[in-house]
């Protein structure tokens, strides 16, 4: 595996929405993305009804983070703030290079055709379904089948935040998407009962089949220890799915981490991989092989 030395400057200057000042521990390979993050920027428009812009949270401020963390590629997802309006993430694209940054978008299931191609060429590869708590959301589960219909053609994703018990409840719909699926943040099994959930063997079906994807990301929404407790006690979930799908798994940072008052540290986030695993081939497949045949890079 080729990795990078990150210079002695990557770990003396604090990342906003970041705990801590040092690089991970971790070799990091070249081309290593972070699959999941978001970008706020007052310059576009918010939703008149979501949470509050994150401060702080530009694709300048993202760059140092990068640099901290050595991650070269990244997919940023449009946050909740927007609604369906995804132009903040188009730019964050741009400035990025779309030679090494991809997008999620949020969407409703009017959405235009003309709109959608828009997207496509601006670097989106997925659409995002966050309804873990539904009434906040700026689509509906009633949406999910129409849109995927529309998006199966482009060659697009659907990126799916629920709950685990909506994974149970939605299962027959889960097993028909003509898509692929990215299920958020471990699948959010929640603890102390964990891998005991009858979600798992649903997802464990969706992996078999080879069209779902599991983003090992937010371990801090579903622990319930914390980062003083290292967030230990989801290494079980992590394990598992690393034990049965490594060739689906890609890393995500959740920064700026907006459902965090107190932010975690990303480096060692970034580090919890080799708690979860020795095998450097799979932290490689899972931080650039993986990535690179989701979202397209390449």
């Amino acid at each position: 595996m080729t990795t990078q030395v990150l210079a002695a400057s990557a770990t003396s200057q604090p990342v906003p929405n970041s705990a801590g000042v040092n690089a991970p521990v971790l070799p990091i390979p070249l081309k290593a993305c972070d699959c999941h993050l978001h970008i706020y920027d007052a310059r576009f428009a918010q939703s008149v009804d979501a949470a509050a812009l994150q401060d702080l949270a530009t694709v300048n401020e993202y760059r140092l983070l990068q640099k901290r963390l050595g991650t070269e590629r990244a997919v940023i997802v449009t946050p909740r703030s927007y609604g369906v309006n995804n132009d903040v993430t188009l730019d964050a694209i741009a400035q990025l290079g779309i030679d090494r940054t991809r997008g999620v978008a949020v969407l409703r299931s009017d959405v235009s055709d003309t709109t959608l191609r828009a997207l496509d060429a601006g670097g989106i590869r997925g659409v995002r379904f966050s309804l873990y708590t539904p009434k906040h959301a700026a689509a509906s589960f009633e949406m999910v089948e129409p849109l995927a219909a529309r998006i199966a053609s482009l060659g697009w994703h659907l990126q799916l935040h629920w709950t685990a018990d909506q994974i149970v409840e939605h299962e027959a719909m889960l097993k028909r998407l003509p898509t692929p699926i990215v299920l958020d943040h471990m699948t959010r099994l929640p603890q102390p009962l964990g891998l005991k959930h009858p979600a798992v063997k649903i997802v464990e079906h969706l992996l078999a089949q080879g069209r779902t994807w599991i983003k090992l990301s937010g371990a801090y929404l579903d622990s319930q220890v914390g980062e003083a407790g290292d967030f230990l006690d989801i290494d079980a979930v992590a394990r598992h799915w690393i034990a049965t799908a490594p060739n689906r798994l890609v890393w995500g940072s959740d920064w700026p981490h907006p459902t965090e008052t107190i932010k975690p540290n990303d480096a060692n986030m970034l580090d919890m991989l080799a708690r979860w695993t020795t095998e450097r081939s799979v932290i490689e497949q899972i931080l650039v092989n993986n990535p690179s045949e989701l979202y397209g890079f390449d």
